[in-house]
């Protein structure tokens, strides 16, 4: 009888992952490759995304801990096994509101060192203590110093305010300053993040750090690959796919379309999420694990500093230098989305180094768009909207598009007026956000070879191809379906293809009336 896998949920301690016997996807070898290439390195990823496993792997072989690795594949790539005096310092561990705040938490990091190596009598600032640490380090082992900084950037993502901003960055870049001289001191520095270092300039004294973040070479040095997802956690999808009743095939793609998708440079292969992935392994269930473990409050908060329609946020493109501009300087919230782990790279132009952006996969796509329902229709009714969405399934599912609609009207004929929201554009927003909650099985702006379908819903058996009006007719709406011939490129689908033309009401801000053609 097959083993019984235990995921190691929660836990970022590699020792205690390989102690346990935990699931772990063996990610070594370029944990070796990249301590012996570089020796100041960046790496900016989503939040859960195995950035702190990869600083505690780090901290394991730098500490010469070679029983860790045994069986792994770092085991035959290392001779020396070296003991390095570690450093860590992790910024997530605490939220920091304000600059002393920040300056008290540093200093109890500092004081764990201290209490090892010692404190000088006239190191007061964080950035004298930090010095005087790597320094007594060196002389105390003989050996340069390791220092590893995890999530550098988090004290500043959920700062309200700009003075409290401001505070926080000076503190940090203080902090961080000693890094570039004490370069003789240090064998090894490492940061991760999700924001780009050059991005809010708390590291730019730092100018030699070697940025990975978008290099193929080291693209999967967190998250999980399909081919790790089927050699290494095999045993977990077979118990999944029994858990579900399905084939070991049809378990892969429900995992793949919930979680794959991820892709952090260009042509590169794409990857799971190991937090969400993990989860549904363990519950042997697919869940929204990723999005549910944070309310998505920088997402919202940048959502209104830019005030981009929500049709505007996906399958953008962006030049390789938006992805370093400072955040003060960016025209539009991709970069972060990107950065953030909401958005991915779907395709890359050479030509003009453009990336293609856009959501990584249905868990992604659907927390995405239910966080974005109280921007439109306000937090008393979102909880509304989320079961109007499921209503309009149901009735799709039996092909009742009328029943669809209707519930829709219904819907927004609730949505309470606010000032500023009462434009054509605001709710044919709405629509949109409404729309893409269906998930994979509708479609929005849908290019054909005579123009751009509004709506395609695509339910078991028929396929709905909508038009949408503002302040015209439902008439007016089905006629450019029909004239466009917008429904003959889903005629060969196999499926029933039924034309509906909608039209929605500025004045009374829902939905006046439809047709529907072809049923």
């Amino acid at each position: 009888m097959p083993q019984k896998m235990i995921y190691p949920i929660g836990i970022q301690s590699f020792p205690e992952i390989i102690r346990r016997g935990l699931a772990y996807v063996d990610k070594t070898a370029l944990v070796h490759d990249l301590a012996n290439t570089f020796k100041y390195v960046f790496l900016s990823r989503p939040r859960r995304f195995g950035k702190s496993l990869l600083v505690s792997t780090l901290a394991s072989y730098f500490e010469g801990e070679k029983e860790l690795f045994r069986g792994l594949a770092l085991e035959k790539l290392e001779a020396s096994w070296d003991k390095y005096p570690v450093l860590r310092f992790d910024f997530a561990k605490a939220p920091y509101d304000a600059p002393e705040q920040l300056r008290n938490g540093i200093s109890l990091m500092l004081m764990k060192y201290e209490a090892i190596y010692g404190k000088g009598k006239d190191e007061a600032e964080p950035n004298e203590r930090l010095e005087g640490i790597i320094s007594r380090a060196c002389e105390k082992t003989g050996r340069q110093a390791v220092v590893l900084i995890d999530e550098y950037d988090s004290p500043l993502l959920d700062v309200g305010d700009a003075a409290s901003f401001e505070g926080i960055q000076k503190v940090l870049k203080n902090f961080y300053s000693p890094l570039k001289s004490c370069d003789e001191r240090l064998r090894f520095v490492f940061v991760t993040g999700i924001t780009r270092f050059s991005q809010i300039g708390i590291l730019s004294g730092l100018n030699n750090l070697k940025a990975i973040s978008m290099n193929p070479a080291y693209h999967a040095i967190c998250g999980i690959t399909e081919e790790e997802l089927r050699s290494e956690l095999g045993e977990g999808v077979r118990q999944f796919a029994q858990a579900n009743s399905i084939s070991a095939d049809a378990a892969l793609e429900r995992l793949r379309e919930n979680y794959d998708g991820y892709h952090f440079a260009k042509n590169c292969p794409g990857l799971y999420n190991p937090f969400s992935l993990l989860n549904a392994l363990a519950d042997r269930a697919v869940g929204n694990y990723w999005f549910s473990t944070g309310t998505p409050t920088a997402l919202i908060k940048m959502l209104k500093k830019f005030d981009v329609p929500a049709e505007g946020l996906t399958r953008q493109w962006l030049s390789s230098a938006d992805f370093d501009l400072p955040t003060q300087e960016a025209q539009s919230p991709s970069a972060f989305l990107y950065q953030s782990g909401y958005l991915t790279i779907k395709d890359y132009d050479p030509v003009g180094d453009l990336y293609q952006l856009d959501l990584p996969n249905r868990e992604v796509s659907t927390g995405f768009w239910h966080a974005l329902i109280p921007l439109y229709v306000g937090r008393t009714t979102h909880g509304t909207a989320t079961t109007v969405v499921a209503r309009m399934w149901t009735s799709i599912t039996k092909d009742d598009m009328d029943g669809a609609l209707r519930c829709m009207q219904e819907f927004l004929g609730t949505v309470p007026y606010a000032r500023g929201t009462n434009t054509e554009g605001h709710y044919q927003t709405v629509l949109f956000v409404i729309f893409k909650l269906l998930g994979k099985f509708a479609d929005v702006e849908v290019h054909t070879a005579r123009g751009r379908v509004d709506v395609v819903i695509y339910a078991a058996r028929t396929i709905f191809v909508i038009e949408v009006k503002l302040g015209k007719s439902a008439q007016a709406a089905l006629f450019q379906v029909e004239k466009m011939g917008y429904a003959d490129r889903f005629a060969q689908l196999g499926k029933k293809v039924v034309k509906v033309g909608v039209n929605f009401s500025p004045e009374t801000r829902t939905i006046s009336d439809w047709k529907i053609a072809g049923e």
